[in-house]
């Protein structure tokens, strides 16, 4: 694939005016016929970084795989899709993992593929079932391969680069520098990229707080500073507060939601839908609380963090620098927000620049702008996002401005509306049809 034929897209659909030296970097090793390993730093603009160079690889579209993307999470398989499918105009892009059906994927693969982005285990349920033939593959690409090590993919992930005979060009993508790579790989005089030192430049960026509570449980103090926070700016900010256990994190969204803070919970125990809907409502402004695992710290679609809050110290130094990755992203700065509790030992990795005072005075009793509505339908129903644009103008009698970020899943879909004309939208939208179907459209909670 040619630059003239990629390259405008990045900025039309993705809104890039221009690419950063490691992208660039990245697209000029295209030419060299080496393997590339690319160390990087969270929120570096990586996924881009790594399309380019596999871009240039592809032949024109044939309806046969040419290219495997495989990375350890779902909610990063559909980012990077979402990516590749907004650049690669003329190919097929198709998603393989698990939480929702197999036939659907099955019918996807049938209708052909140019580009798979896979989790491990499904990639390789296919590949066994022989749903995918691999023989003209001839990229592969191994996104966050330290994540997948870690999450233990590496027996999966074996047993596919076995299958794959016909790779001739890898790449390899890592947030830590990896000293020895497993045999299996078998990279050909790879060309290292290493950015980590970005993360020296994302320091500069961020700005890091202490947050003292004088109780040992700091939910009080974590509300009381979510609220400081919305009071300043007039709205509440976008903010992703970090707990180390699944239990906290359903214990503080709840503790939040109850004294008026407008969160959602994220956690891996969470079913695949759950998991969709609570980044969208967080990406859409209407939870602009996000209270989650580590499992959000890398890899998710979410742009324009203001804070960062460690409700929990993380247990690694990796783990600190993932999680305030969130924010201060590309050229943008951002506030990170540790609370400590009475006689708190604090890690050795985190230093302080300031110390923040609450004041239980400054109180934010506003909502955000905009509510969540569900859509029983989705892509498999053919249901697009233009569909629900005209229906929301024209039966539900919103204007543009009223409707904000619309999400089309593959049964299912999600729109932020103005919170102030929802009462209005749902009396008027009542036993209306959409595309000439009765579907279930309701309010989130």
């Amino acid at each position: 694939m040619r630059e003239k034929e990629f390259l405008p897209n990045i900025k039309e659909k993705l809104g890039i005016e221009s690419l950063n030296p490691m992208q660039i970097k990245m697209m000029e090793s295209a030419s060299q016929s080496r393997d590339i390993i690319l160390l990087s730093p969270t929120g570096s603009g990586k996924t881009l970084a790594f399309i380019l160079p596999m871009l240039k690889m592809l032949k024109p579209s044939t309806g046969r795989v040419q290219c495997i993307i495989i990375a350890p999470a779902r909610e990063l398989v559909l980012q990077i899709a979402g990516i590749v499918r907004a650049v690669a105009s003329g190919f097929k892009t198709t998603t393989l993992y698990g939480g929702h059906k197999v036939e659907d994927e099955v019918n996807s693969l049938n209708a052909g593929a140019d580009i798979i982005v896979a989790t491990p285990g499904r990639l390789l349920d296919h590949i066994t079932r022989r749903n995918i033939d691999v023989m003209p593959t001839r990229i592969l690409v191994l996104d966050e391969f330290d994540k997948s090590l870690e999450l233990g993919f590496e027996k999966e992930m074996k047993k596919i680069v076995d299958r794959l005979k016909n790779v001739s060009r890898i790449i390899l993508t890592s947030a830590t520098k990896t000293d020895i790579l497993p045999d299996f790989l078998k990279l050909t005089n790879p060309l290292t990229l290493n950015y980590l030192d970005q993360n020296s430049e994302l320091k500069d960026r961020l700005r890091v707080h202490r947050v003292e509570s004088s109780s040992a449980d700091k939910l009080e103090a974590l509300c009381c500073l979510l609220q400081n926070l919305a009071y300043e700016k007039g709205d509440h900010p976008r903010s992703i507060v970090f707990v180390n256990h699944r239990e906290s994190a359903e214990r503080t969204a709840n503790y939040l939601k109850r004294h008026g803070i407008p969160a959602v919970l994220y956690h891996g125990a969470m079913d695949q839908r759950d998991r969709e809907k609570a980044i969208a409502m967080f990406n859409n402004g209407s939870r602009p609380v996000l209270v989650a695992t580590d499992l959000a710290a890398r890899g998710l679609d979410i742009e324009g963090v203001n804070n960062v809050i460690h409700y929990h110290q993380p247990l690694t130094e990796e783990t600190y620098t993932h999680r305030n990755g969130r924010t201060a992203r590309v050229d943008n700065t951002g506030d990170v927000f540790v609370l400590t509790g009475p006689d708190e030992d604090i890690k050795e990795y985190i230093d302080f620049d300031t110390t923040r005072y609450l004041d239980s005075d400054k109180q934010y009793a506003g909502q955000p702008q905009y509510e969540t509505l569900y859509f029983s339908a989705g892509k498999r129903e053919k249901l697009s996002k233009g569909d629900i644009l005209g229906f929301l103008v024209k039966e539900g009698g919103l204007s543009a401005d009223q409707i904000g970020k619309i999400d089309v899943y593959d049964h299912y879909a999600l729109a932020a509306v103005d919170r102030n004309a929802s009462e209005a939208l749902m009396k008027n939208i009542k036993n209306k049809k959409i595309k000439g179907e009765k579907r279930l459209i309701s309010l989130i909670d």
